[in-house]
């Protein structure tokens, strides 16, 4: 029987620590496996990350193109027919989105374009919305509140 007394590892998934440095016996001592003299041998050697032996390096040898602005904000897009799989006197919000998988992901708001048309009377919360949904929404009896960006 299994308990918290007598847990262990699989066989073979572990290993012993190789202990470097300890004497000419252990096959690993005098030079621990570094060979002898050169840069990879003594402390802190070795050259840095991305480094090509002083051949002109593949992040200076491609060309940079572009531009990713980092204060750029991430809105998910719903059209108005995407709506209309909504019960008639729902509230439309994030949340309901995301449970219908309209919205997916790491988003920072969500807008609703006026693509398609909309049948029920819904009430829709949302970050942005464009004239023509806004329209479209009003029209079917529903009604739109505009919170956040």
């Amino acid at each position: 029987m299994i308990n918290l007394s007598n847990l262990q590892p699989a066989p073979g998934s572990t290993h012993a620590r190789k202990r470097l440095g300890r004497g000419t016996s252990s096959g690993q001592g005098k030079t621990a496996g570094k060979g002898q003299k050169g840069q990879n041998s003594r402390a802190g050697g070795g050259v840095r990350v991305g480094f090509e032996g002083g051949q002109m390096p593949i992040s200076r040898r491609l060309p940079k193109r572009g531009f990713c602005n980092v204060f750029a904000k991430n809105i998910a897009i719903v059209n108005v027919s995407d709506l209309d799989r909504f019960e008639a006197d729902s509230v439309v919000d994030i949340v309901a989105l995301r449970s219908a998988r309209l919205v997916r992901g790491n988003v920072d708001g969500v807008k609703i374009l006026g693509n398609g048309e909309i049948s029920k009377s819904l009430k829709v919360i949302v970050d942005a919305v464009s004239a023509s949904a806004r329209e479209k929404i009003e029209k079917a009896g529903g009604s739109i509140e505009v919170c956040g960006g």
